[in-house]
């Protein structure tokens, strides 16, 4: 499986927003994208058109840097919320959202999604008492998390970190270290600044 290895901060910049794909380094003033706010590489301060293929296409790699997905992923899940009923788009990040490195970050366990993943991928995260390494895996109504004995210290610091941070209303924590999946998440309660009906209009062309 591919795996985007260069600096972080460029996706961000390339998107010309940030992403928040290091966490809380993000809000620092180091940030390299509130250093220079424009696309990396010799042309990045050209001002180029957006026509209205790039603004689509820009807001479907938008979506799949966010979850750190590969092209094929991307598709996939779309692929598959297209074929279930209701709005597109919404599904679509209802699927994104249930995937369990996300819901890792979601419950605070994981100061980003990417953090999340290694600590899925390295079975620091069990499901209904079982260890589960897959970061895909799709969370059901009811799953308790609870985090694995060897990452317990990195998960109280970054719930200490994140004390103040608000938790979408279909999780929450059940004990220390714990948490459950109460419901499937809403196209409302989902914070993540994303156009999914450009994403759908892209995909539809």
């Amino acid at each position: 499986m591919g795996r985007y290895t260069e600096a972080k901060c460029k996706l961000c910049r390339r998107e010309g927003e940030k992403l928040f794909l290091k966490g809380d380094k993000c809000a620092l003033e180091k940030c390299p994208f509130s250093r220079r706010p424009y696309a990396p590489g010799q042309h990045g301060k050209v001002i180029v058109r957006a026509s209205e293929y790039r603004i689509r296409l820009r807001e479907k790699q938008k979506a799949r840097r966010i979850y750190g997905l590969t092209e094929r992923q991307f598709e996939n899940y779309f692929d598959a919320a297209n074929r279930t009923k209701g709005a597109t788009g919404e599904k679509l990040l209802e699927l994104l959202e249930r995937r369990l490195d996300n819901v890792v970050y979601r419950l605070g366990f994981a100061s980003s999604r990417q953090t999340g993943r290694q600590m899925v991928h390295h079975g620091g995260i069990l499901v209904n008492g079982k260890k589960v390494d897959i970061p895909a895996f799709s969370v059901k109504i009811g799953d308790v998390l609870k985090v694995a004995p060897r990452y317990t210290t990195l998960a109280k610091n970054n719930l200490e970190k994140g004390a103040d941070r608000s938790y979408p209303a279909w999780v929450t924590l059940s004990g220390e270290l714990e948490g459950k999946v109460v419901s499937m998440p809403k196209r409302e309660e989902i914070d993540t600044k994303l156009e999914d009906h450009l994403i759908v209009e892209y995909y539809s062309r």
